[in-house]
């Protein structure tokens, strides 16, 4: 393996005993490329071509009050797949709170454990008092990578092959990019909402394969909501108004208290993507919160959705979590919401909601072959939660017309990243291609890529390749094909 090191980032952070600065969540400041990587057991697929993207947390300074991992600098991980090699790079998004606090030495914003009252300059996005960086997800559209934040922060480009940084998306609106904007690899479409403070509270927009604006317009609901994720199908986009968001008396305080509100159903926003395609209409169901969708498809008069149903949105605190972390930690452990895959049918003949549980199984963060979004499909990659905690330890695949499943669990002690599915050069089928993760092994203290023959998921992977350091733990990634980087 050949590594470049490049300047280190200016950092004021100390070793501490935070649950989430350590292990797993252990913050990782180097900025690296490698080639010539070691392959550790198998070999690297002749017929994988294209980038494994994946978006971390990382703080660079000490934080100035009680820090939430949610918080931390965003850093871009890339393995690149080509010919039978591969290569690695890593880049902090260099966010205009990224440069602020490089020139400042020192944390300028307080985070979401924190009162707005805390940040020493105005936040941004729908929160209002925290610093956009740009950690949560990222996709590629354009042929250019595109990193996100969860509370509608601005959009940052990057070259998703060198990860040089572009700069902020011209496009982004005032209120910026919701976590989740949603690439149509058919169209080259990108569709994105946002969500604030302020009347209409919800917009949703679209910006063409030539990354221009083509659509933005609101999305009126009652109040200030949190949607964290949308969908779509070939004529929709899906937006949500769920019954879990900020308790409005608090909020006029500038608190920002998330509480499941009673008696109101979940609702979702069919959304013509183009122009002229009719009005938004508007289908409730039970209520519930759903952080991840998984896919959406139109057949006959229905719009079928499927995502993780939340059946305990708003966990009580953690009695066991050390003291002070007692709320965080059951909102970091995805086993105290309890998703479930699910299913929600849209009746457009009759406004009816009918819903189906999937599977009755603990998943979440689920992925599905790129080339089927939008589009009927039948093969879902879903990650199993570690328990007590917000890591990944093993994978199911579902196979949605016949109800077969198959999983595939890692060893004690090591730690999984967003597996997204990426199809071989010339696939026929559906799910002929690899999983592509990040693993985190706190045993070795170290990290690989893997691939899994996503066709036989149970069997494990089928190459691991060392990268050339530990990674921090992180939420999303993305699987670009080459035809993808070209624009």
């Amino acid at each position: 393996m050949r590594i470049t090191r490049h300047a280190p980032v200016k950092t004021t952070l100390q070793p501490n005993n935070h649950p989430y600065m350590n292990g797993a969540w252990t913050p990782q400041l180097e900025e690296v490329d490698a080639c010539e990587l070691t392959v550790l057991a198998g070999e690297i697929p002749k017929d994988l071509d294209g980038v494994y993207l994946r978006n971390t947390e990382n703080p660079i300074h000490a934080p100035l009050g009680r820090y939430h991992p949610f918080d931390g600098d965003g850093m871009l991980h890339q393995i690149e797949f080509r010919r039978g090699e591969a290569s690695y790079r890593n880049r902090f998004v260099r966010t205009r709170g990224f440069h602020a606090e490089q020139e400042a030495e020192g944390s300028l914003w307080g985070g979401l454990a924190d009162p707005v009252g805390l940040s020493k300059r105005p936040g941004f996005g729908a929160h209002g008092g925290l610093k956009d960086s740009s950690s949560t997800d990222v996709v590629v559209h354009a042929g250019m990578a595109l990193s996100t934040f969860y509370q509608c922060g601005e959009g940052y480009r990057l070259d998703p092959l060198t990860l040089e940084d572009l700069g902020v998306e011209s496009w982004t609106p005032i209120d910026g990019i919701s976590a989740h904007p949603k690439v149509d690899e058919t169209t080259g479409e990108l569709m994105f909402f946002n969500y604030s403070k302020h009347a209409p509270y919800l917009h949703f927009g679209v910006v063409g394969p030539d990354n221009k604006l083509k659509r933005y317009i609101p999305v009126p609901t009652p109040g200030p909501r949190l949607p964290h994720d949308m969908a779509f199908t070939e004529n929709y986009a899906i937006l949500n108004d769920l019954p879990v968001f900020w308790d409005a008396k608090l909020l006029e305080r500038n608190i920002h208290a998330v509480r499941l509100h009673e008696g109101v159903p979940s609702r979702f926003a069919l959304v013509p993507r183009a122009e002229g395609g009719g009005p938004i209409r508007w289908f409730e169901a039970a209520p519930t919160y759903v952080l991840h969708w998984l896919n959406a498809y139109e057949e006959g008069d229905e719009v079928i959705l499927d995502g993780y149903f939340q059946e305990n949105p708003t966990p009580q605190p953690r009695t066991d979590a050390p003291p002070g972390f007692e709320h965080m930690m059951a909102y970091l452990d995805e086993m105290s919401f309890r998703p479930k895959l699910h299913r929600w049918r849209f009746n457009l003949k009759t406004g009816e909601t009918v819903e189906q549980r999937l599977d009755d199984r603990i998943l979440e963060f689920g992925m599905i072959n790129g080339q089927m979004g939008g589009r009927k499909y039948r093969y879902a990659y879903s990650t199993v939660p570690e328990p007590g905690w917000f890591l990944f330890r093993g994978f199911v695949k579902h196979d949605l017309e016949t109800g077969e499943s198959w999983d595939y669990m890692l060893p004690a002690g090591v730690y999984a990243s967003e597996a997204p599915f990426a199809p071989r050069i010339g696939a026929v089928d559906e799910d002929d291609g690899y999983l592509v993760s990040f693993l985190i092994n706190e045993v070795r203290g170290t990290s690989e890529c893997v691939l899994i023959d996503a066709k036989r998921l149970s069997e494990g992977p089928v190459c691991r390749i060392a990268l050339p350091h530990k990674i921090c733990s992180g939420t999303h990634a993305f699987w670009a094909p080459r035809a993808m980087l070209k624009g």
